[in-house]
């Protein structure tokens, strides 16, 4: 080929390797992925990021190992797109695995490039979203493949709590490359995609297990069992929509708030929220009902959707603010806290925490669930995350009591004690050590046996019970709730808080860090 003698030939030099480069494993196989209903690397961050804002970065990095074929081949941008755009307007670091070039396998430069955009993403204050599709660790290049993965956790570890990380799974993520999502904020999987640290094939060698790939890592296992990931999206277009959706609520970093957004100022109230929470105790009702009434265009994205359904979490806006929601779920094993609840409920009020999200937490739970698998599961410290999780926020907490508020459960879901700034009971609200039922078992128990008709007796005494402490009366006069209010004025009362509470600043002991029950 003729030597280029100006900057024009110089430019076509360029664009022709750029070309290539963007071709990725060659139209062949870039055909083949989109045959199977999936998108490419470079597709799928054009439907993540505004149009046209995309800016590369490492297109020309190359592999410097020599072993094993490596020293002839020439594996585009080394199997990982990278770069910066903006999801609505706002700067976002990204990565995207190329799954065309050596299935997308890690090797070390492939891990230095995401490591660089990490980096990035940390010292600029932006999100860091990470699409997955790898076959895993670039075997030819051995020890120097690990030594990327390392890099990789590490900085994974060091973006944590700093700016939000969100993992998008579109593909095969197997063996260490299932750490780093892990590590990160959010997991986002499609249908399609599996994930494991070790597939069916060697579980089937070392265990005798037989498993398909979907039972074992397939998106919902990891949804309604494992609990690892977050959001299940039937493709490639409804993660990416997803992932674009959350990144809307976040803020850009911990030091920032989130973004108001299309304020939707409370006017009227709602008299439909008189009519949700049942007065009987005993039947169930959807709670994200109560959520959407007074959220802002009743728009709820819950998260962890499929997973311990008894609690639900999940994010909204109130007059524009962000906020996260944590709520007993009533229809779901009668809304009481169990261990994968109190794990789900901890971890996400620790995210709020961490990016500067309020918190509303809506209660009505019957109190932690009995059992021997529970205890010697380990309730007492899965329990005690939900209540070192309140206790260590800083952010602005509301709570509203709806109706059953009973026992540790009670202080477990964000109660006065451990810290809310504003706490609301409806009419509705029991707020008691049990239900009326055990204590009148317990205080009463002389007074019963001794009656002539014992069976009436208890029902009236647990009527005088009930009437004197399970109601949120005894909690106003303590001051543990500020207002009685009327389910209809949940939403005003809720926002008002909200913007009382936005200049919030609380000073915690100096220490590193609290350790966190495990």
């Amino acid at each position: 080929m003729a030597k280029a003698t100006t900057m024009n030939q110089l430019v076509e030099d360029l664009e022709k390797k750029r070309a290539a480069m963007e071709l990725g494993g060659g139209k062949a196989r870039l055909d083949k992925l989109r045959s199977a209903g999936k998108k490419t690397a470079r597709e799928r961050l054009d439907a993540l990021l505004d149009k046209g804002t995309f800016q590369e970065t490492g297109l020309f990095r190359k592999n410097r190992t020599v072993t094993f074929g490596m020293d002839t081949a020439e594996p585009a941008a080394d199997g990982v797109v990278t770069g910066v755009g903006t999801v609505y307007g706002r700067p976002v670091n990204v990565a995207s695995q190329d799954f065309t070039v050596m299935g997308g396998s890690a090797g070390e430069i492939h891990s230095l490039k995401v490591v660089a955009m990490m980096e990035q993403a940390l010292q600029n204050g932006n999100p860091f979203v990470f699409i997955n599709d790898s076959g895993g660790a670039r075997v030819q290049e051995g020890i120097d493949s690990l030594h990327g993965y390392g890099a990789v956790f590490y900085a994974n570890v060091q973006l944590s709590g700093v700016v939000p990380q969100v993992s998008v799974i579109c593909g095969p993520c197997a063996g260490g490359a299932a750490y780093s999502p892990a590590l990160t904020d959010f997991i986002i999987q499609t249908r399609k995609a599996h994930m494991f640290i070790t597939g069916p094939n060697v579980i089937k060698q070392v265990t005798g297990e037989d498993v398909t790939q979907d039972d074992l890592g397939g998106a919902d296992a990891h949804m309604q069992k494992s609990g690892v990931i977050h959001f299940v999206a039937d493709d490639d277009d409804q993660a990416l929509l997803i992932a674009q959706k959350l990144l809307s609520f976040l803020p850009q970093n911990n030091t920032e708030d989130p973004p108001i957004v299309d304020a939707d100022p409370v006017v009227t109230p709602d008299l439909s929220l008189r009519d949700i929470v049942p007065l009987e105790g005993t039947k169930g009702y959807d709670v994200r009902e109560v959520i959407r009434k007074i959220s802002d265009h009743a728009d709820f994205l819950e998260v962890h959707a499929e997973y311990a359904k008894n609690i639900v979490v999940g994010f909204g806006r109130i007059n524009g603010r962000s906020v996260g929601y944590v709520a007993n779920q009533p229809s779901a094993m009668a809304g009481v806290l169990d261990i994968n609840a109190s794990d789900k409920g901890s971890r996400f009020i620790r995210f709020c925490d961490s990016f500067n999200i309020p918190i509303v937490t809506l209660v009505d739970v019957p109190g932690f669930l009995p059992g021997v698998a529970q205890e010697h599961g380990g309730i007492i410290r899965h329990g005690a995350k939900l209540l070192f999780a309140y206790s260590a926020c800083t952010i602005p907490l509301v709570t509203v009591v709806l109706r059953k508020a009973y026992g540790g459960a009670y202080l477990a879901m964000g109660c006065r004690d451990l810290g809310a700034d504003a706490a609301f009971a409806w009419p509705t609200a029991e707020i008691a050590v049990m239900g009326a039922e055990g204590a009148a078992a317990v205080v009463f128990a002389r007074e019963i046996k001794a009656a002539e008709d014992p069976d009436a007796r208890r029902a009236e005494l647990i009527e005088d019970y009930r009437d004197t402490f399970s109601t949120p009366f005894m909690a106003a006069s303590r001051g543990l709730v500020d207002e009685i209010i009327d389910p209809a004025e949940t939403r005003a009362k809720i926002a008002f808080a909200l913007e009382q509470l936005a200049g919030k600043r609380k000073l915690r002991p100096a220490k590193k860090h609290g350790v966190f029950p495990s």
